[in-house]
């Protein structure tokens, strides 16, 4: 009978240690504090650790100034449970686990458009809301997918923003015809890098624009040499490029040492924004160098309104300022989820995506700059927040500034075009 009894509390204490876990019932942590248990799938370590570390700093900044100010539901404080989603096999395994194993009604991420695109399947598949901050394929929210929610831009906005800057502001610049200009298209060969270059070409080939070379190859590749003739030998007057922080650098040493010349230089994606390409590269062979993003520390103030505070939040945790965007766009996206929680009431998935589809912010309430609003369930881009937008900046002298849309640059700011010479 004791036997009996002992074994009876033991399954007691397992059960309660269970309903700890990211479903609706949430009991006491081991600090004695009700808690909401969050899925926080990331690549951690790998290639893309670097901006992936990055981006979930941001959603853990934002979660830990919801919980100093009370958390949600009445007190209860969010916790992640980690996934480390090192490339698209981990992720389905990570996402796998997240929801059968620590049984997660609710997963954030990812960073990675190919991590997005897989783990995002096994969430629908399973009635579970995913919250993505800052995968861009355009193909993460044309799948009718309805607990799908992307906060950032598409893969589209990249295009079209870095395409009609070309052909509006690069082209009169240097006293040249859009049609006469020499555009060139590098990306990574990835489900993100493939999306922008397909949105890049679409735009050129709308304004009849002169595209001389369309080149994809691996992030992975340890050489890219024949990549940079290749540019050399097609004599680009501009280059829209596509890649991921190791990619870059790889590209920029080669492009530097094997003497290609362009005359402008825009990176679609955040990796071109981020700090340590300045340090590995250099101020001065840097200099002139644009980039599309998200945002940028270098927008107008009264247009990125919370820029300021999430950089504070940072560097007091860190030590130290962050190298890209993305800590920003991941505390948007986390402070974005927790409102959308409250308003739920419950890890109920229905009622998430209730809640969720209710928001309606205007442009300027976040700190990005971007408002809120989700597409439907039953539109073509179904999950995608319709007012987040992208801003273009440059590298001048070590600093970004911000150079489109208006709104978003300070006065008095001018590009510098054409690329200065290689310094070396």
């Amino acid at each position: 009978m004791k036997k009996k009894l002992a074994w009876i509390l033991v399954l007691a204490m397992v059960l309660s240690v269970f309903a700890i876990g990211c479903g609706p019932k949430e009991e006491a942590s081991e600090g004695g504090e009700d808690v909401v248990k969050v899925g926080a799938l990331f690549p951690f370590t790998g290639s893309l650790a670097l901006l992936g570390e990055e981006s979930f700093r941001g959603v853990e900044l934002a979660r830990e100034e919801i919980n100093k100010n009370g958390g949600i539901w009445g007190g209860k404080k969010i916790e992640f449970v980690k996934g480390d989603a090192v490339d698209a096999k981990a992720a389905v395994a990570e996402a796998e686990r997240l929801i059968t194993v620590e049984g997660c009604k609710v997963i954030v991420g990812s960073y990675s458009s190919s991590i997005v695109q897989a783990a995002s399947e096994v969430a629908e598949r399973n009635g579970v809301i995913y919250w993505e901050t800052g995968g861009v394929a355009e193909a993460i929210t044309t799948r009718g997918f309805k607990n799908l929610f992307r906060v950032c831009p598409s893969s589209s906005e990249y295009g079209t923003v870095a395409v009609n800057y070309t052909n509006d502001e690069i082209a009169p610049a240097l006293n040249v015809s859009p049609k006469d200009l020499r555009i060139a298209i590098i990306y990574e060969d990835g489900v993100y890098g493939t999306s922008v270059s397909q949105a890049s070409k679409k735009r050129a080939d709308e304004l009849g624009l002169n595209i001389v070379a369309c080149e994809a190859y691996s992030a992975k590749a340890a050489d890219l040499s024949s990549l940079v003739m290749k540019l050399k030998n097609a004599k680009p007057d501009v280059i829209l490029a596509t890649q991921y922080a190791t990619d870059l650098m790889l590209f920029w040493r080669q492009a530097r040492e094997l003497g290609l010349k362009a005359d402008a230089f825009i990176g679609t994606g955040g990796a071109t924004a981020n700090t340590e390409f300045v340090d590995a590269i250099g101020i001065e062979d840097t200099n002139g160098v644009m980039d599309c993003a998200f945002g940028s520390t270098g927008s107008n103030p009264e247009y990125a309104k919370g820029m300021d505070h999430v950089y504070a939040l940072y560097s007091e945790k860190y030590g130290k300022n962050p190298t890209s965007i993305y800590p920003v766009v991941g505390y948007v996206g986390g402070t974005l989820l927790w409102e959308t929680l409250e308003l739920a009431g419950e890890m109920d998935p229905a009622k998430i995506r209730e809640a969720a589809l209710s928001l309606d912010k205007p442009e300027g309430s976040t700190a990005t700059g971007w408002g809120v609003k989700f597409a439907g369930p039953d539109e073509p881009n179904a999950g995608q927040n319709l007012r987040a937008g992208n801003i273009l900046d440059q590298w001048q002298d070590g600093e970004l500034v911000v150079l489109y849309p208006e709104k978003a640059r300070k006065p008095g700011t001018k590009a510098i075009i054409p690329l200065p010479s290689w310094s070396k």
